[in-house]
């Protein structure tokens, strides 16, 4: 652990290079979108350059904090995901969702509080002082559940799904706080749950987390959010497999999932819709099958190259700035564009996976796992569904897409895994050191010894007297 604050402005070099280059795309992009000129972009006043100057200010700070407290974690995690936070805020704005005033104003302030949450959560944790989380099983559990009451009975239903008051979407804590209950229940039975006897597996551990799952599926389903089913459920799936190690339970999960999902599309009308506006969205080319063919629509018109920056026209695609954002950046920088920002996100989903196997702990591997799958899942959904390989989930695309709630639970979810990459204590592993250097002198001397000893044995052998 580096002792001076210079020692450690030294070490976090590459992810300051890192941010920097990453910034220097963000302003690249955004002063390409301030010359589009009043009337298709944002008008050149001071207004307009404040987005700019927050970002940056925001970045700079959060890297500056992790110099000043010597934090040792991982230096990859925050250029990518400032560089996608960043990408989102252009889209957004060229989406329309942002005007002149309001770029500025209070839903800017998102970002910075995404990454102070996300570096806070990580110096928090460090050190293995994460494992905490771990202590609060059934806390986690019962905050879960108690959020989907509360969902459910004052949340408003739009558009097929039931949204709290003021059309947010406090659901988006479940993929941080069912995580946390996951890993900390498989954590503290992880030997009886890893013990089957042949092909069946141990039910009487496993059923009270097959028990809050239940519940919390049930209430999810109520809600008739079947995108946010499909995440938990296959992240559930991920850590089980991650920390026990066993292949039974993703073959029983995925099973079970697959007879679970054809009944619940013969139950759900909702569903039903989707699948069919998904399968042939020309029979309903005005209704269920609109979103599919515009966003498809506004991929075409991108081709390889896309229409140029600001040259789209991001009207013409329903729910441009959340569910469909990724068909505005395919319309404007087309098929290479769309394929940096799949790159990037490859980038961050890879290091999360490799964070999670690097884990000294079963719970900060089963931690790291479960945010690993449930971005990856959800990245997935979101643009297969855009590109019509799946059906349409209403799924956002992490950090591009609006929205408060899930911005902010992305960030404090990367700042667990930040905290997890931080590794143990410094003390921890002097202890677990320490004992090897008198063993390696014994074995040295026990080396030597033998040698020395023989010597005078030879020397004196009665032979040589005879």
């Amino acid at each position: 652990m580096p002792t001076r604050r210079e020692d450690a402005w030294r070490l976090r070099a590459p992810e300051r290079q890192l941010l920097l280059g990453a910034l220097l795309i963000a302003l690249l992009g955004y002063l390409m979108l301030l010359g589009t000129g009043p009337r298709q972009g944002l008008a050149v006043r001071f207004n307009a350059l404040m987005p700019l100057v927050v970002v940056f200010g925001a970045c700079v700070s959060a890297h500056l904090l992790l110099v000043l407290a010597r934090f040792r974690g991982d230096q990859l995690v925050l250029p990518v995901a400032a560089l996608l936070s960043a990408v989102g805020l252009i889209a957004q704005a060229r989406a329309g969702l942002y005007g002149v005033e309001s770029l500025s104003g209070s839903k800017l302030l998102l970002l910075p509080l995404g990454l102070a949450l996300m570096v806070g959560l990580a110096l928090a944790g460090r050190h293995g002082r994460y494992r905490l989380a771990a202590r609060a099983t059934w806390l986690w559990a019962g905050l879960s559940l108690l959020l989907m009451a509360l969902v459910l009975v004052t949340g408003q239903r739009y558009r097929g799904a039931v949204y709290g008051l003021g059309f947010i979407t406090p659901t988006e804590l479940l993929k941080l706080t069912m995580v946390l209950f996951t890993a900390a229940y498989i954590d503290r039975h992880l030997k009886p749950l890893s013990r089957w006897r042949g092909w069946l597996p141990p039910l009487r551990r496993l059923w009270p987390l097959l028990l809050v799952w239940a519940l919390l599926l049930t209430m999810l389903l109520l809600q008739r959010d079947l995108g946010l089913v499909l995440i938990l459920a296959l992240m559930l799936l991920a850590v089980l497999a991650a920390g026990t190690r066993h292949p039974g339970y993703l073959l029983y999960g995925l099973a079970v999932a697959g007879v679970a999902g054809a009944a619940l599309l013969g139950l759900f009308s909702h569903g039903q819709r989707r699948v069919e506006a998904w399968l042939n969205p020309f029979a309903d080319p005005t209704g269920a099958g609109w979103q599919v063919l515009q966003g498809l629509s506004g991929m075409y018109a991108g081709g390889l190259w896309g229409e140029g920056f600001s040259e789209a026209r991001p009207r013409y695609t329903p729910i441009a700035e959340s569910d469909l954002i990724y068909a505005v950046w395919a319309e404007e920088l087309g098929f290479a564009g769309s394929l940096l920002l799949l790159l990037l996100f490859a980038v961050l989903l890879t290091r999360l996976l490799t964070l999670a196997a690097r884990a000294r702990t079963p719970f900060g591997l089963m931690a790291a796992t479960g945010v690993a799958t449930v971005l990856s899942v959800q990245t997935v959904l979101n643009i297969a569904g855009v590109t019509k390989a799946l059906p349409l989930t209403g799924i956002t695309l992490p950090l591009i897409s609006h929205g408060g709630s899930s911005l902010l639970t992305v960030f404090a979810s990367l700042g667990l895994v930040l905290a997890i990459s931080d590794g143990e204590p410094v003390k921890a592993r002097a202890q677990v050191s320490a004992p090897k250097a008198p063993k390696a002198a014994k074995a040295a001397k026990a080396t030597k010894s033998p040698k020395t000893s023989k010597a005078p044995k030879v020397a004196k052998s009665p032979r040589k007297g005879r």
